[in-house]
């Protein structure tokens, strides 16, 4: 994308953002009480339901709340067109998510997850009801029966869960409700490529102090892609089974138990790709090795809260996750070359947190609490190899074994309302992690061993200033931290190299929160800037670089940007945008392109630059796209006692870079991407026909580049469901 249209991009972007601001700030009148639904559908606007975050384990709401945050419902993820992680990139700003089939590159503000390995943690954390669920794989696991996402950005260092230093996305599942008598939907849905999905949950009442929800998700789906070469196994067509159930108790009104369980057997079929310059369309490949690509995984939680008499609440979050992944495919992308790849891996994360938080009343607010979660993958002996080419143990890396990881956190929050419009917060977290391998490596004949542990510590703090200028006005402002710890490298012919160190994030940030004309407007206006220290990069070895080594950027790289978003519903207009500007500057950094053949020395801090040892400082931070833009509009139309809403959302990401090294010639730039969805609903009673379709504009883009293979992101996609509420 040129500069030129890059610009004018950004003009349009910030202008449907400001234009409703601006517009609304002067006309603040009050609309009299509708009589009826029918009278409030002519009113000129119409008041947005209020907005609540629960990250911090209180029910607040967002405008209020000093974050920068979106906050989805399950209502406007499936009118966005939201069914899996990889599109909430087109749904909240400065957001990019870049995936390979078995795994994901998770970024916001260019800070997640950059490298593909297991010892590499994101700064993503993805939390399902409550739990931090698995950091890479199984990244297909699809969205329904959904109450709310909510994306928060930047630093997440001293409060609940795991320390994170991108952010945090919360997916939370719709609970059982006692007394809520036998309500729920089923849903299906027919659509190009012999789609065919059903859905749908209901709620159980058992007795009075005691009820259960079950939700269920299936779809079928034939391939996008058309292989030729003589490849065995799936060609990648969908097979996606999963089911929830919820049992809630609660006994007294001071006492509540919730437990979840999740199941899903996600059959892909196969990850297709090629190789990342390949001429061809990304749909059309070659491939000559088996291909497979099979998740299936059971996540529980049990998540207890408990009033006492003074206010003070306990809440305890007990999470256990197991799961396996399958992955089979043509590394070389080609019929001709004979390079394959294959793994089975086993990965069981055991997690408790406990927290003590004070009632919401009162000038001092609190919340303290202990994390500890343990993670191990299990690489199962004789599935995760290498051939190039395969079956003579001379061409064949093989690793087996386990690598597991432990963190352990105190953490706490405090707030002290100093008047009644001027609030302190103060908070801080100490944690401890280690990692370890106990693996076997058969690298080419060579047999290696690795018996090694890494340890590493942290405090992160944040400190904030909240100032309500009204009661439609609110102002944040805030300094904090966050820590993602280090990791080990894999034994390589001439030794074990040494682990890599943490990452830290210093994060400074400036908000405004606004509600214009009485509720039927909320804006969002973000400015914030990262000292991204310890940045985690894939190079080659600095000695000898033949091999790759992950190391720590010894310099700071800087990362500013700024970010809008606005919602607003008036009379029969709905609308809903976001914005994302980015700068990012790599600091003084000298490495090899492990890609390359070279063989003369290159020390991260100081070189020498040569033809092989690259000069990187000033480059943007990779996964860090410099705009990101959303926008969403629907109408609604009343015809008696029905409705007909069309909507049409339209998302925008500009290019971006997959390594630091930015050589287009072996792929590395991934071209920007625009997303038109749209569906048209009509409502009937207690049906709701929905004629739907994503990715209008049929954009073949690459969804992720990896191993010198593009992923291809899903085409244009139509369909028809019907949805039946009782």
């Amino acid at each position: 994308m040129n500069r030129t249209v890059k610009k004018n991009a950004l003009w349009v972007a910030i202008s449907m953002l400001i234009l409703p601001c601006c517009g609304v700030a002067s006309a603040q009148t009050t609309a009299p009480e509708p009589a009826n639904e029918a009278d409030q559908a002519s009113e000129d606007t119409k008041t947005l339901t209020e907005v609540v975050v629960t990250a911090e384990r209180r029910s607040e709401p967002l405008q209020t709340t000093p974050i920068s945050a979106t906050v989805l419902s399950g209502e406007e993820l499936a009118k966005m067109g939201v069914n899996v992680i990889d599109q909430l990139q087109f749904a909240t700003p400065s957001a990019t998510v870049n995936n390979f089939g078995q795994g994901i590159d998770f970024n916001i503000r260019g800070i997640g997850k950059a490298e593909h390995n297991t010892q590499t943690t994101t700064g993503v954390i993805t939390y399902r009801d409550g739990i931090a669920s698995f950091p890479g794989y199984f990244t297909a696991e699809p969205y329904y029966d959904l109450s709310t996402v909510e994306i928060l950005r930047g630093p997440q260092g001293t409060f609940v869960g795991q320390n994170a230093t991108g952010g945090a996305v919360f997916v939370n599942s719709n609970n059982p409700i006692i007394g809520g008598g036998h309500t729920g939907y089923v849903s299906g849905q027919i659509g190009n490529y012999n789609d065919l999905g059903v859905q749908g949950a209901i709620n159980l009442p058992i007795s009075d102090t005691l009820a259960a929800r079950v939700a269920l998700n299936a779809e079928n789906r034939d391939s996008f892609w058309d292989i030729d070469g003589p490849y065995t196994g799936s060609d990648a067509r969908l097979r996606s089974r999963s089911a929830r159930l919820g049992l809630l108790w609660q006994p007294s009104s001071a006492l509540s138990v919730l437990w979840k369980t999740d199941y899903s057997h996600l059959d892909m079929g196969a990850y297709p790709a090629d190789p990342v310059n390949s001429p061809n369309d990304p749909f059309d490949v070659t491939a000559n090795a088996d291909l497979k690509a099979l998740d299936r995984f059971v996540r529980s939680g049990l998540t207890v809260d408990y009033r006492f008499d003074n206010g003070v609440s306990f809440r305890s979050i007990s999470g256990y996750q197991d799961g396996n992944t399958a992955y089979r495919g043509d590394l070389d992308g080609t019929s001709i070359g004979n390079t394959t790849f294959r793994d089975s891996v086993d990965e069981t994360i055991y997690s408790q947190e406990f927290n003590l938080i004070s009632p919401d009343e009162g000038k001092l607010s609190w919340i303290v609490g202990a994390y500890w979660q343990k993670d191990t993958y299990h690489f199962l002996p004789g599935e995760f190899v290498i051939g190039a080419p395969p079956g003579n143990p001379a061409t064949e890396y093989v690793l087996d074994g386990t690598n597991p990881k432990k963190t352990s956190a105190l953490f706490g929050q405090l707030g002290y309302q100093f008047t009644d419009r001027l609030q302190v917060q103060l908070g801080g977290r100490y944690s401890r992690s280690s990692t370890s391998n106990d693996v076997s490596v058969r690298q080419y004949g060579v047999p290696l061993e690795s018996v090694q542990t890494a340890r590493f510590s942290n405090f992160s703090g944040k400190l904030a200033l909240n100032y309500e200028l009204s009661e439609s006005q609110f102002l944040y402002a805030f300094a904090a931290t966050g820590h993602r710890p280090g990791g080990l490298n894999v034994p390589v012919g001439f030794g074990q190299p040494e682990p890599f160190d943490e990452e830290e994030v210093t994060s400074y940030e400036l908000g405004w929160k606004s509600v214009w004309l009485d509720g039927s407007v909320r804006t969002q206006l973000t400015a914030f800037h990262n000292d991204y220290d310890n940045f985690q990069v894939i190079i080659g070895y600095p000695d000898f670089p033949v091999f790759g080594i992950e190391v720590n950027v010894p310099d700071t790289t800087k990362i500013s940007g700024i970010e809008a978003q606005v919602q607003a519903s008036l009379g029969e207009w709905t609308l809903t945008g976001g914005l994302g500007w980015l700068k990012s500057e790599l600091g003084e950094f000298y490495a090899t392109d492990p890609r390359a053949i070279a063989v003369v020395p290159c020390t991260p801090e100081s070189g020498p630059e040569s033809a092989s040892c690259h000069a990187l400082e000033g480059r943007d931070q990779t996964y860090a796209p410099d705009l990101t833009f959303n926008v969403g509009v629907e109408r609604e139309f009343t015809f008696g006692n029905d409705t007909l809403t069309p909507r049409i959302n339209y998302g925008y990401v500009s290019e971006q870079w997959a390594t630091l090294f930015q050589n287009e010639a072996r792929g590395d730039r991934i071209e920007s991407r625009r997303m038109i969805n749209a569906q048209v609903a009509w409502k009937h009673g207690q049906y709701v026909v929905t004629l739907y379709g994503t990715n209008l504009n049929d954009q073949h883009y690459v969804a992720a580049i990896n191993s010198g293979l593009r992923f291809a992101g899903a085409p244009r996609q139509y369909g028809l469901r019907i949805v039946r509420w009782f």
